[in-house]
């Protein structure tokens, strides 16, 4: 009985350990209020006024259903962060190349929704980051489809959403973006 108890202390423990680690993602960024929100950092070591950002992020993972690809909001949060952080916007280039299961999550509602197989699915089945990659584009963020990945996936170039581009590959992508100064943002 002891040791259970010991245990559910200890289980609760670490979750509240854990609630009170996270930050705080609340705040709006200033430049894509909708998404990316940020968390305010006290003591921030500050960017030097030069500071330029030519960064791509790769993105493989499919969201799930109805929700937002997760990489894909973190593209906004880098943008609403470093500005919040006094980055000028022209100093910040992004790009994003995606291929695996989330080359579906850059395609037009149409498309999205054809994918589902059943009824019930089919009422949620707008592609949820159609307007998150739209804010991004306004912003400069260019996107890159692995043409292999939406080969294997039936997705045509038609099927993407505006201003997608399809590429040979992934692995041509980043390539050409890192021949380009773009560093691949690990996260």
């Amino acid at each position: 009985m002891l040791k259970n108890n010991l245990y559910s202390v200890l289980v609760l423990m670490t979750f509240c350990s854990f609630a009170v680690a996270q930050p705080d993602l609340s705040k709006a960024g200033k430049v894509i209020s909708d998404y990316g929100k940020i968390a305010q950092i006290e003591g921030l070591d500050p960017l030097s006024d030069d500071a330029t950002f030519k960064v791509s992020f790769d993105v493989v993972k499919q969201a799930k259903q109805g929700e937002l690809n997760r990489s894909l909001n973190s593209v906004a949060r880098f943008i609403n962060m470093h500005a919040d952080a006094g980055v000028s916007l022209d100093r910040i280039n992004l790009a994003v190349v995606v291929h695996g299961g989330a080359v579906n999550d850059m395609t037009s509602h149409d498309f999205y929704q054809s994918q589902k197989t059943t009824k019930q699915s089919q009422s949620l089945s707008i592609n949820a980051n159609a307007a998150l990659i739209s804010a991004l584009r306004k912003q400069g963020v260019q996107f890159y489809v692995c043409g292999q990945s939406a080969t294997y996936r039936g997705i045509k170039t038609t099927d993407l959403l505006p201003g997608v581009k399809m590429s040979l590959s992934a692995m041509t992508a980043h390539a050409l973006l890192q021949q380009q100064g773009y560093t691949v943002n690990p996260f």
